[in-house]
């Protein structure tokens, strides 16, 4: 295993120079689309990318990365995660369109996985200065403080992650305060500081979650699939939920069937 402080100092210098000085300050061809038109990659998102795969690698030799843009270039990437090897998990640039728009809620995500299992994660904040991470078995925590999640509440009361609202009318009839942030980073953020009670996910790539669903359980948390499968970090389809407790869990799940 590695240290998470200095895994977070590497996240943290590498924010500050890739990152924070081309928020609001991107160049003409700093910026392009892949697969739709608000899927954007920038020149931060390759050359953290770029940062973080060298400091990472070189802290812990025998390591690999999958990272968010060496897949885009290259999917059989992910393929290393079936393997034995270490394997961080990179998230350069998480809620890119919203670092592209100038809007603050952006962030990295930093995984550490070996065998399928999730050993460690961070969720840094930049323009906050603020890094949740986790280690497996040893709880989760922010700023030298240990995270909790929020109490439960009954569902009509808790506030949600969600971006479907016509896909999940149910839900989106019963819970009324959403707190959607277009960044899986903050709305996982969100869950750990009490901001949110879950967030609901169908897009489930695992630079996106890894980090998070750790933390998150790390934290108190209770997550699994829709259908009662337990995330694991790869690329998964279905409908996933990290909630407060079983119990909320169980009542979110109750308005997606």
């Amino acid at each position: 295993m590695v240290d998470l402080g200095r895994v977070e100092t590497i996240i943290r210098d590498v924010a500050e120079s890739a990152i924070l000085p081309r928020f609001r300050n991107l160049k003409a061809g700093d910026v392009r689309t892949k697969t739709s038109p608000r899927d954007f990659v920038t020149i931060a998102d390759l050359e953290s990318e770029r940062l973080l795969t060298r400091a990472l690698t070189d802290l812990l030799p025998g390591s690999c990365v999958v990272g968010e843009e060496s897949v885009a270039v290259d999917k059989s990437v992910l393929d290393l995660l079936k393997g034995e090897a270490p394997v961080w998990v990179i998230d350069p640039v998480d809620g890119t369109a919203n670092f592209t728009d100038g809007n603050p809620n952006f962030g990295v995500m930093v995984a550490l996985v070996q065998a399928g299992v999730t050993l460690a994660g961070w969720i840094h904040d930049p323009l906050g200065n603020r890094t949740a991470m986790a280690k497996r078995g040893e709880g989760a925590w922010m700023t030298g403080e240990r995270l909790r999640v929020a109490e439960t509440v009954p569902v009509g009361e808790m506030t949600g992650a969600f971006y479907s609202k016509r896909a999940l009318a149910r839900l989106a009839e019963a819970v009324k305060k959403r707190r959607c942030t277009g960044c899986a980073a903050f709305d996982y953020l969100g869950t750990l500081t009490g901001l949110s009670h879950f967030v609901l996910f169908t897009r489930l790539m695992p630079w996106d979650h890894a980090a998070g669903v750790l933390i998150h359980a790390e934290a108190g948390g209770f997550s699994l699939l829709a259908d009662g499968r337990t995330y694991a970090p790869q690329p998964m389809e279905g409908v996933f939920i990290a909630a407060c407790a079983e119990q909320a869990w169980t009542a979110v799940k109750d308005l997606v069937d």
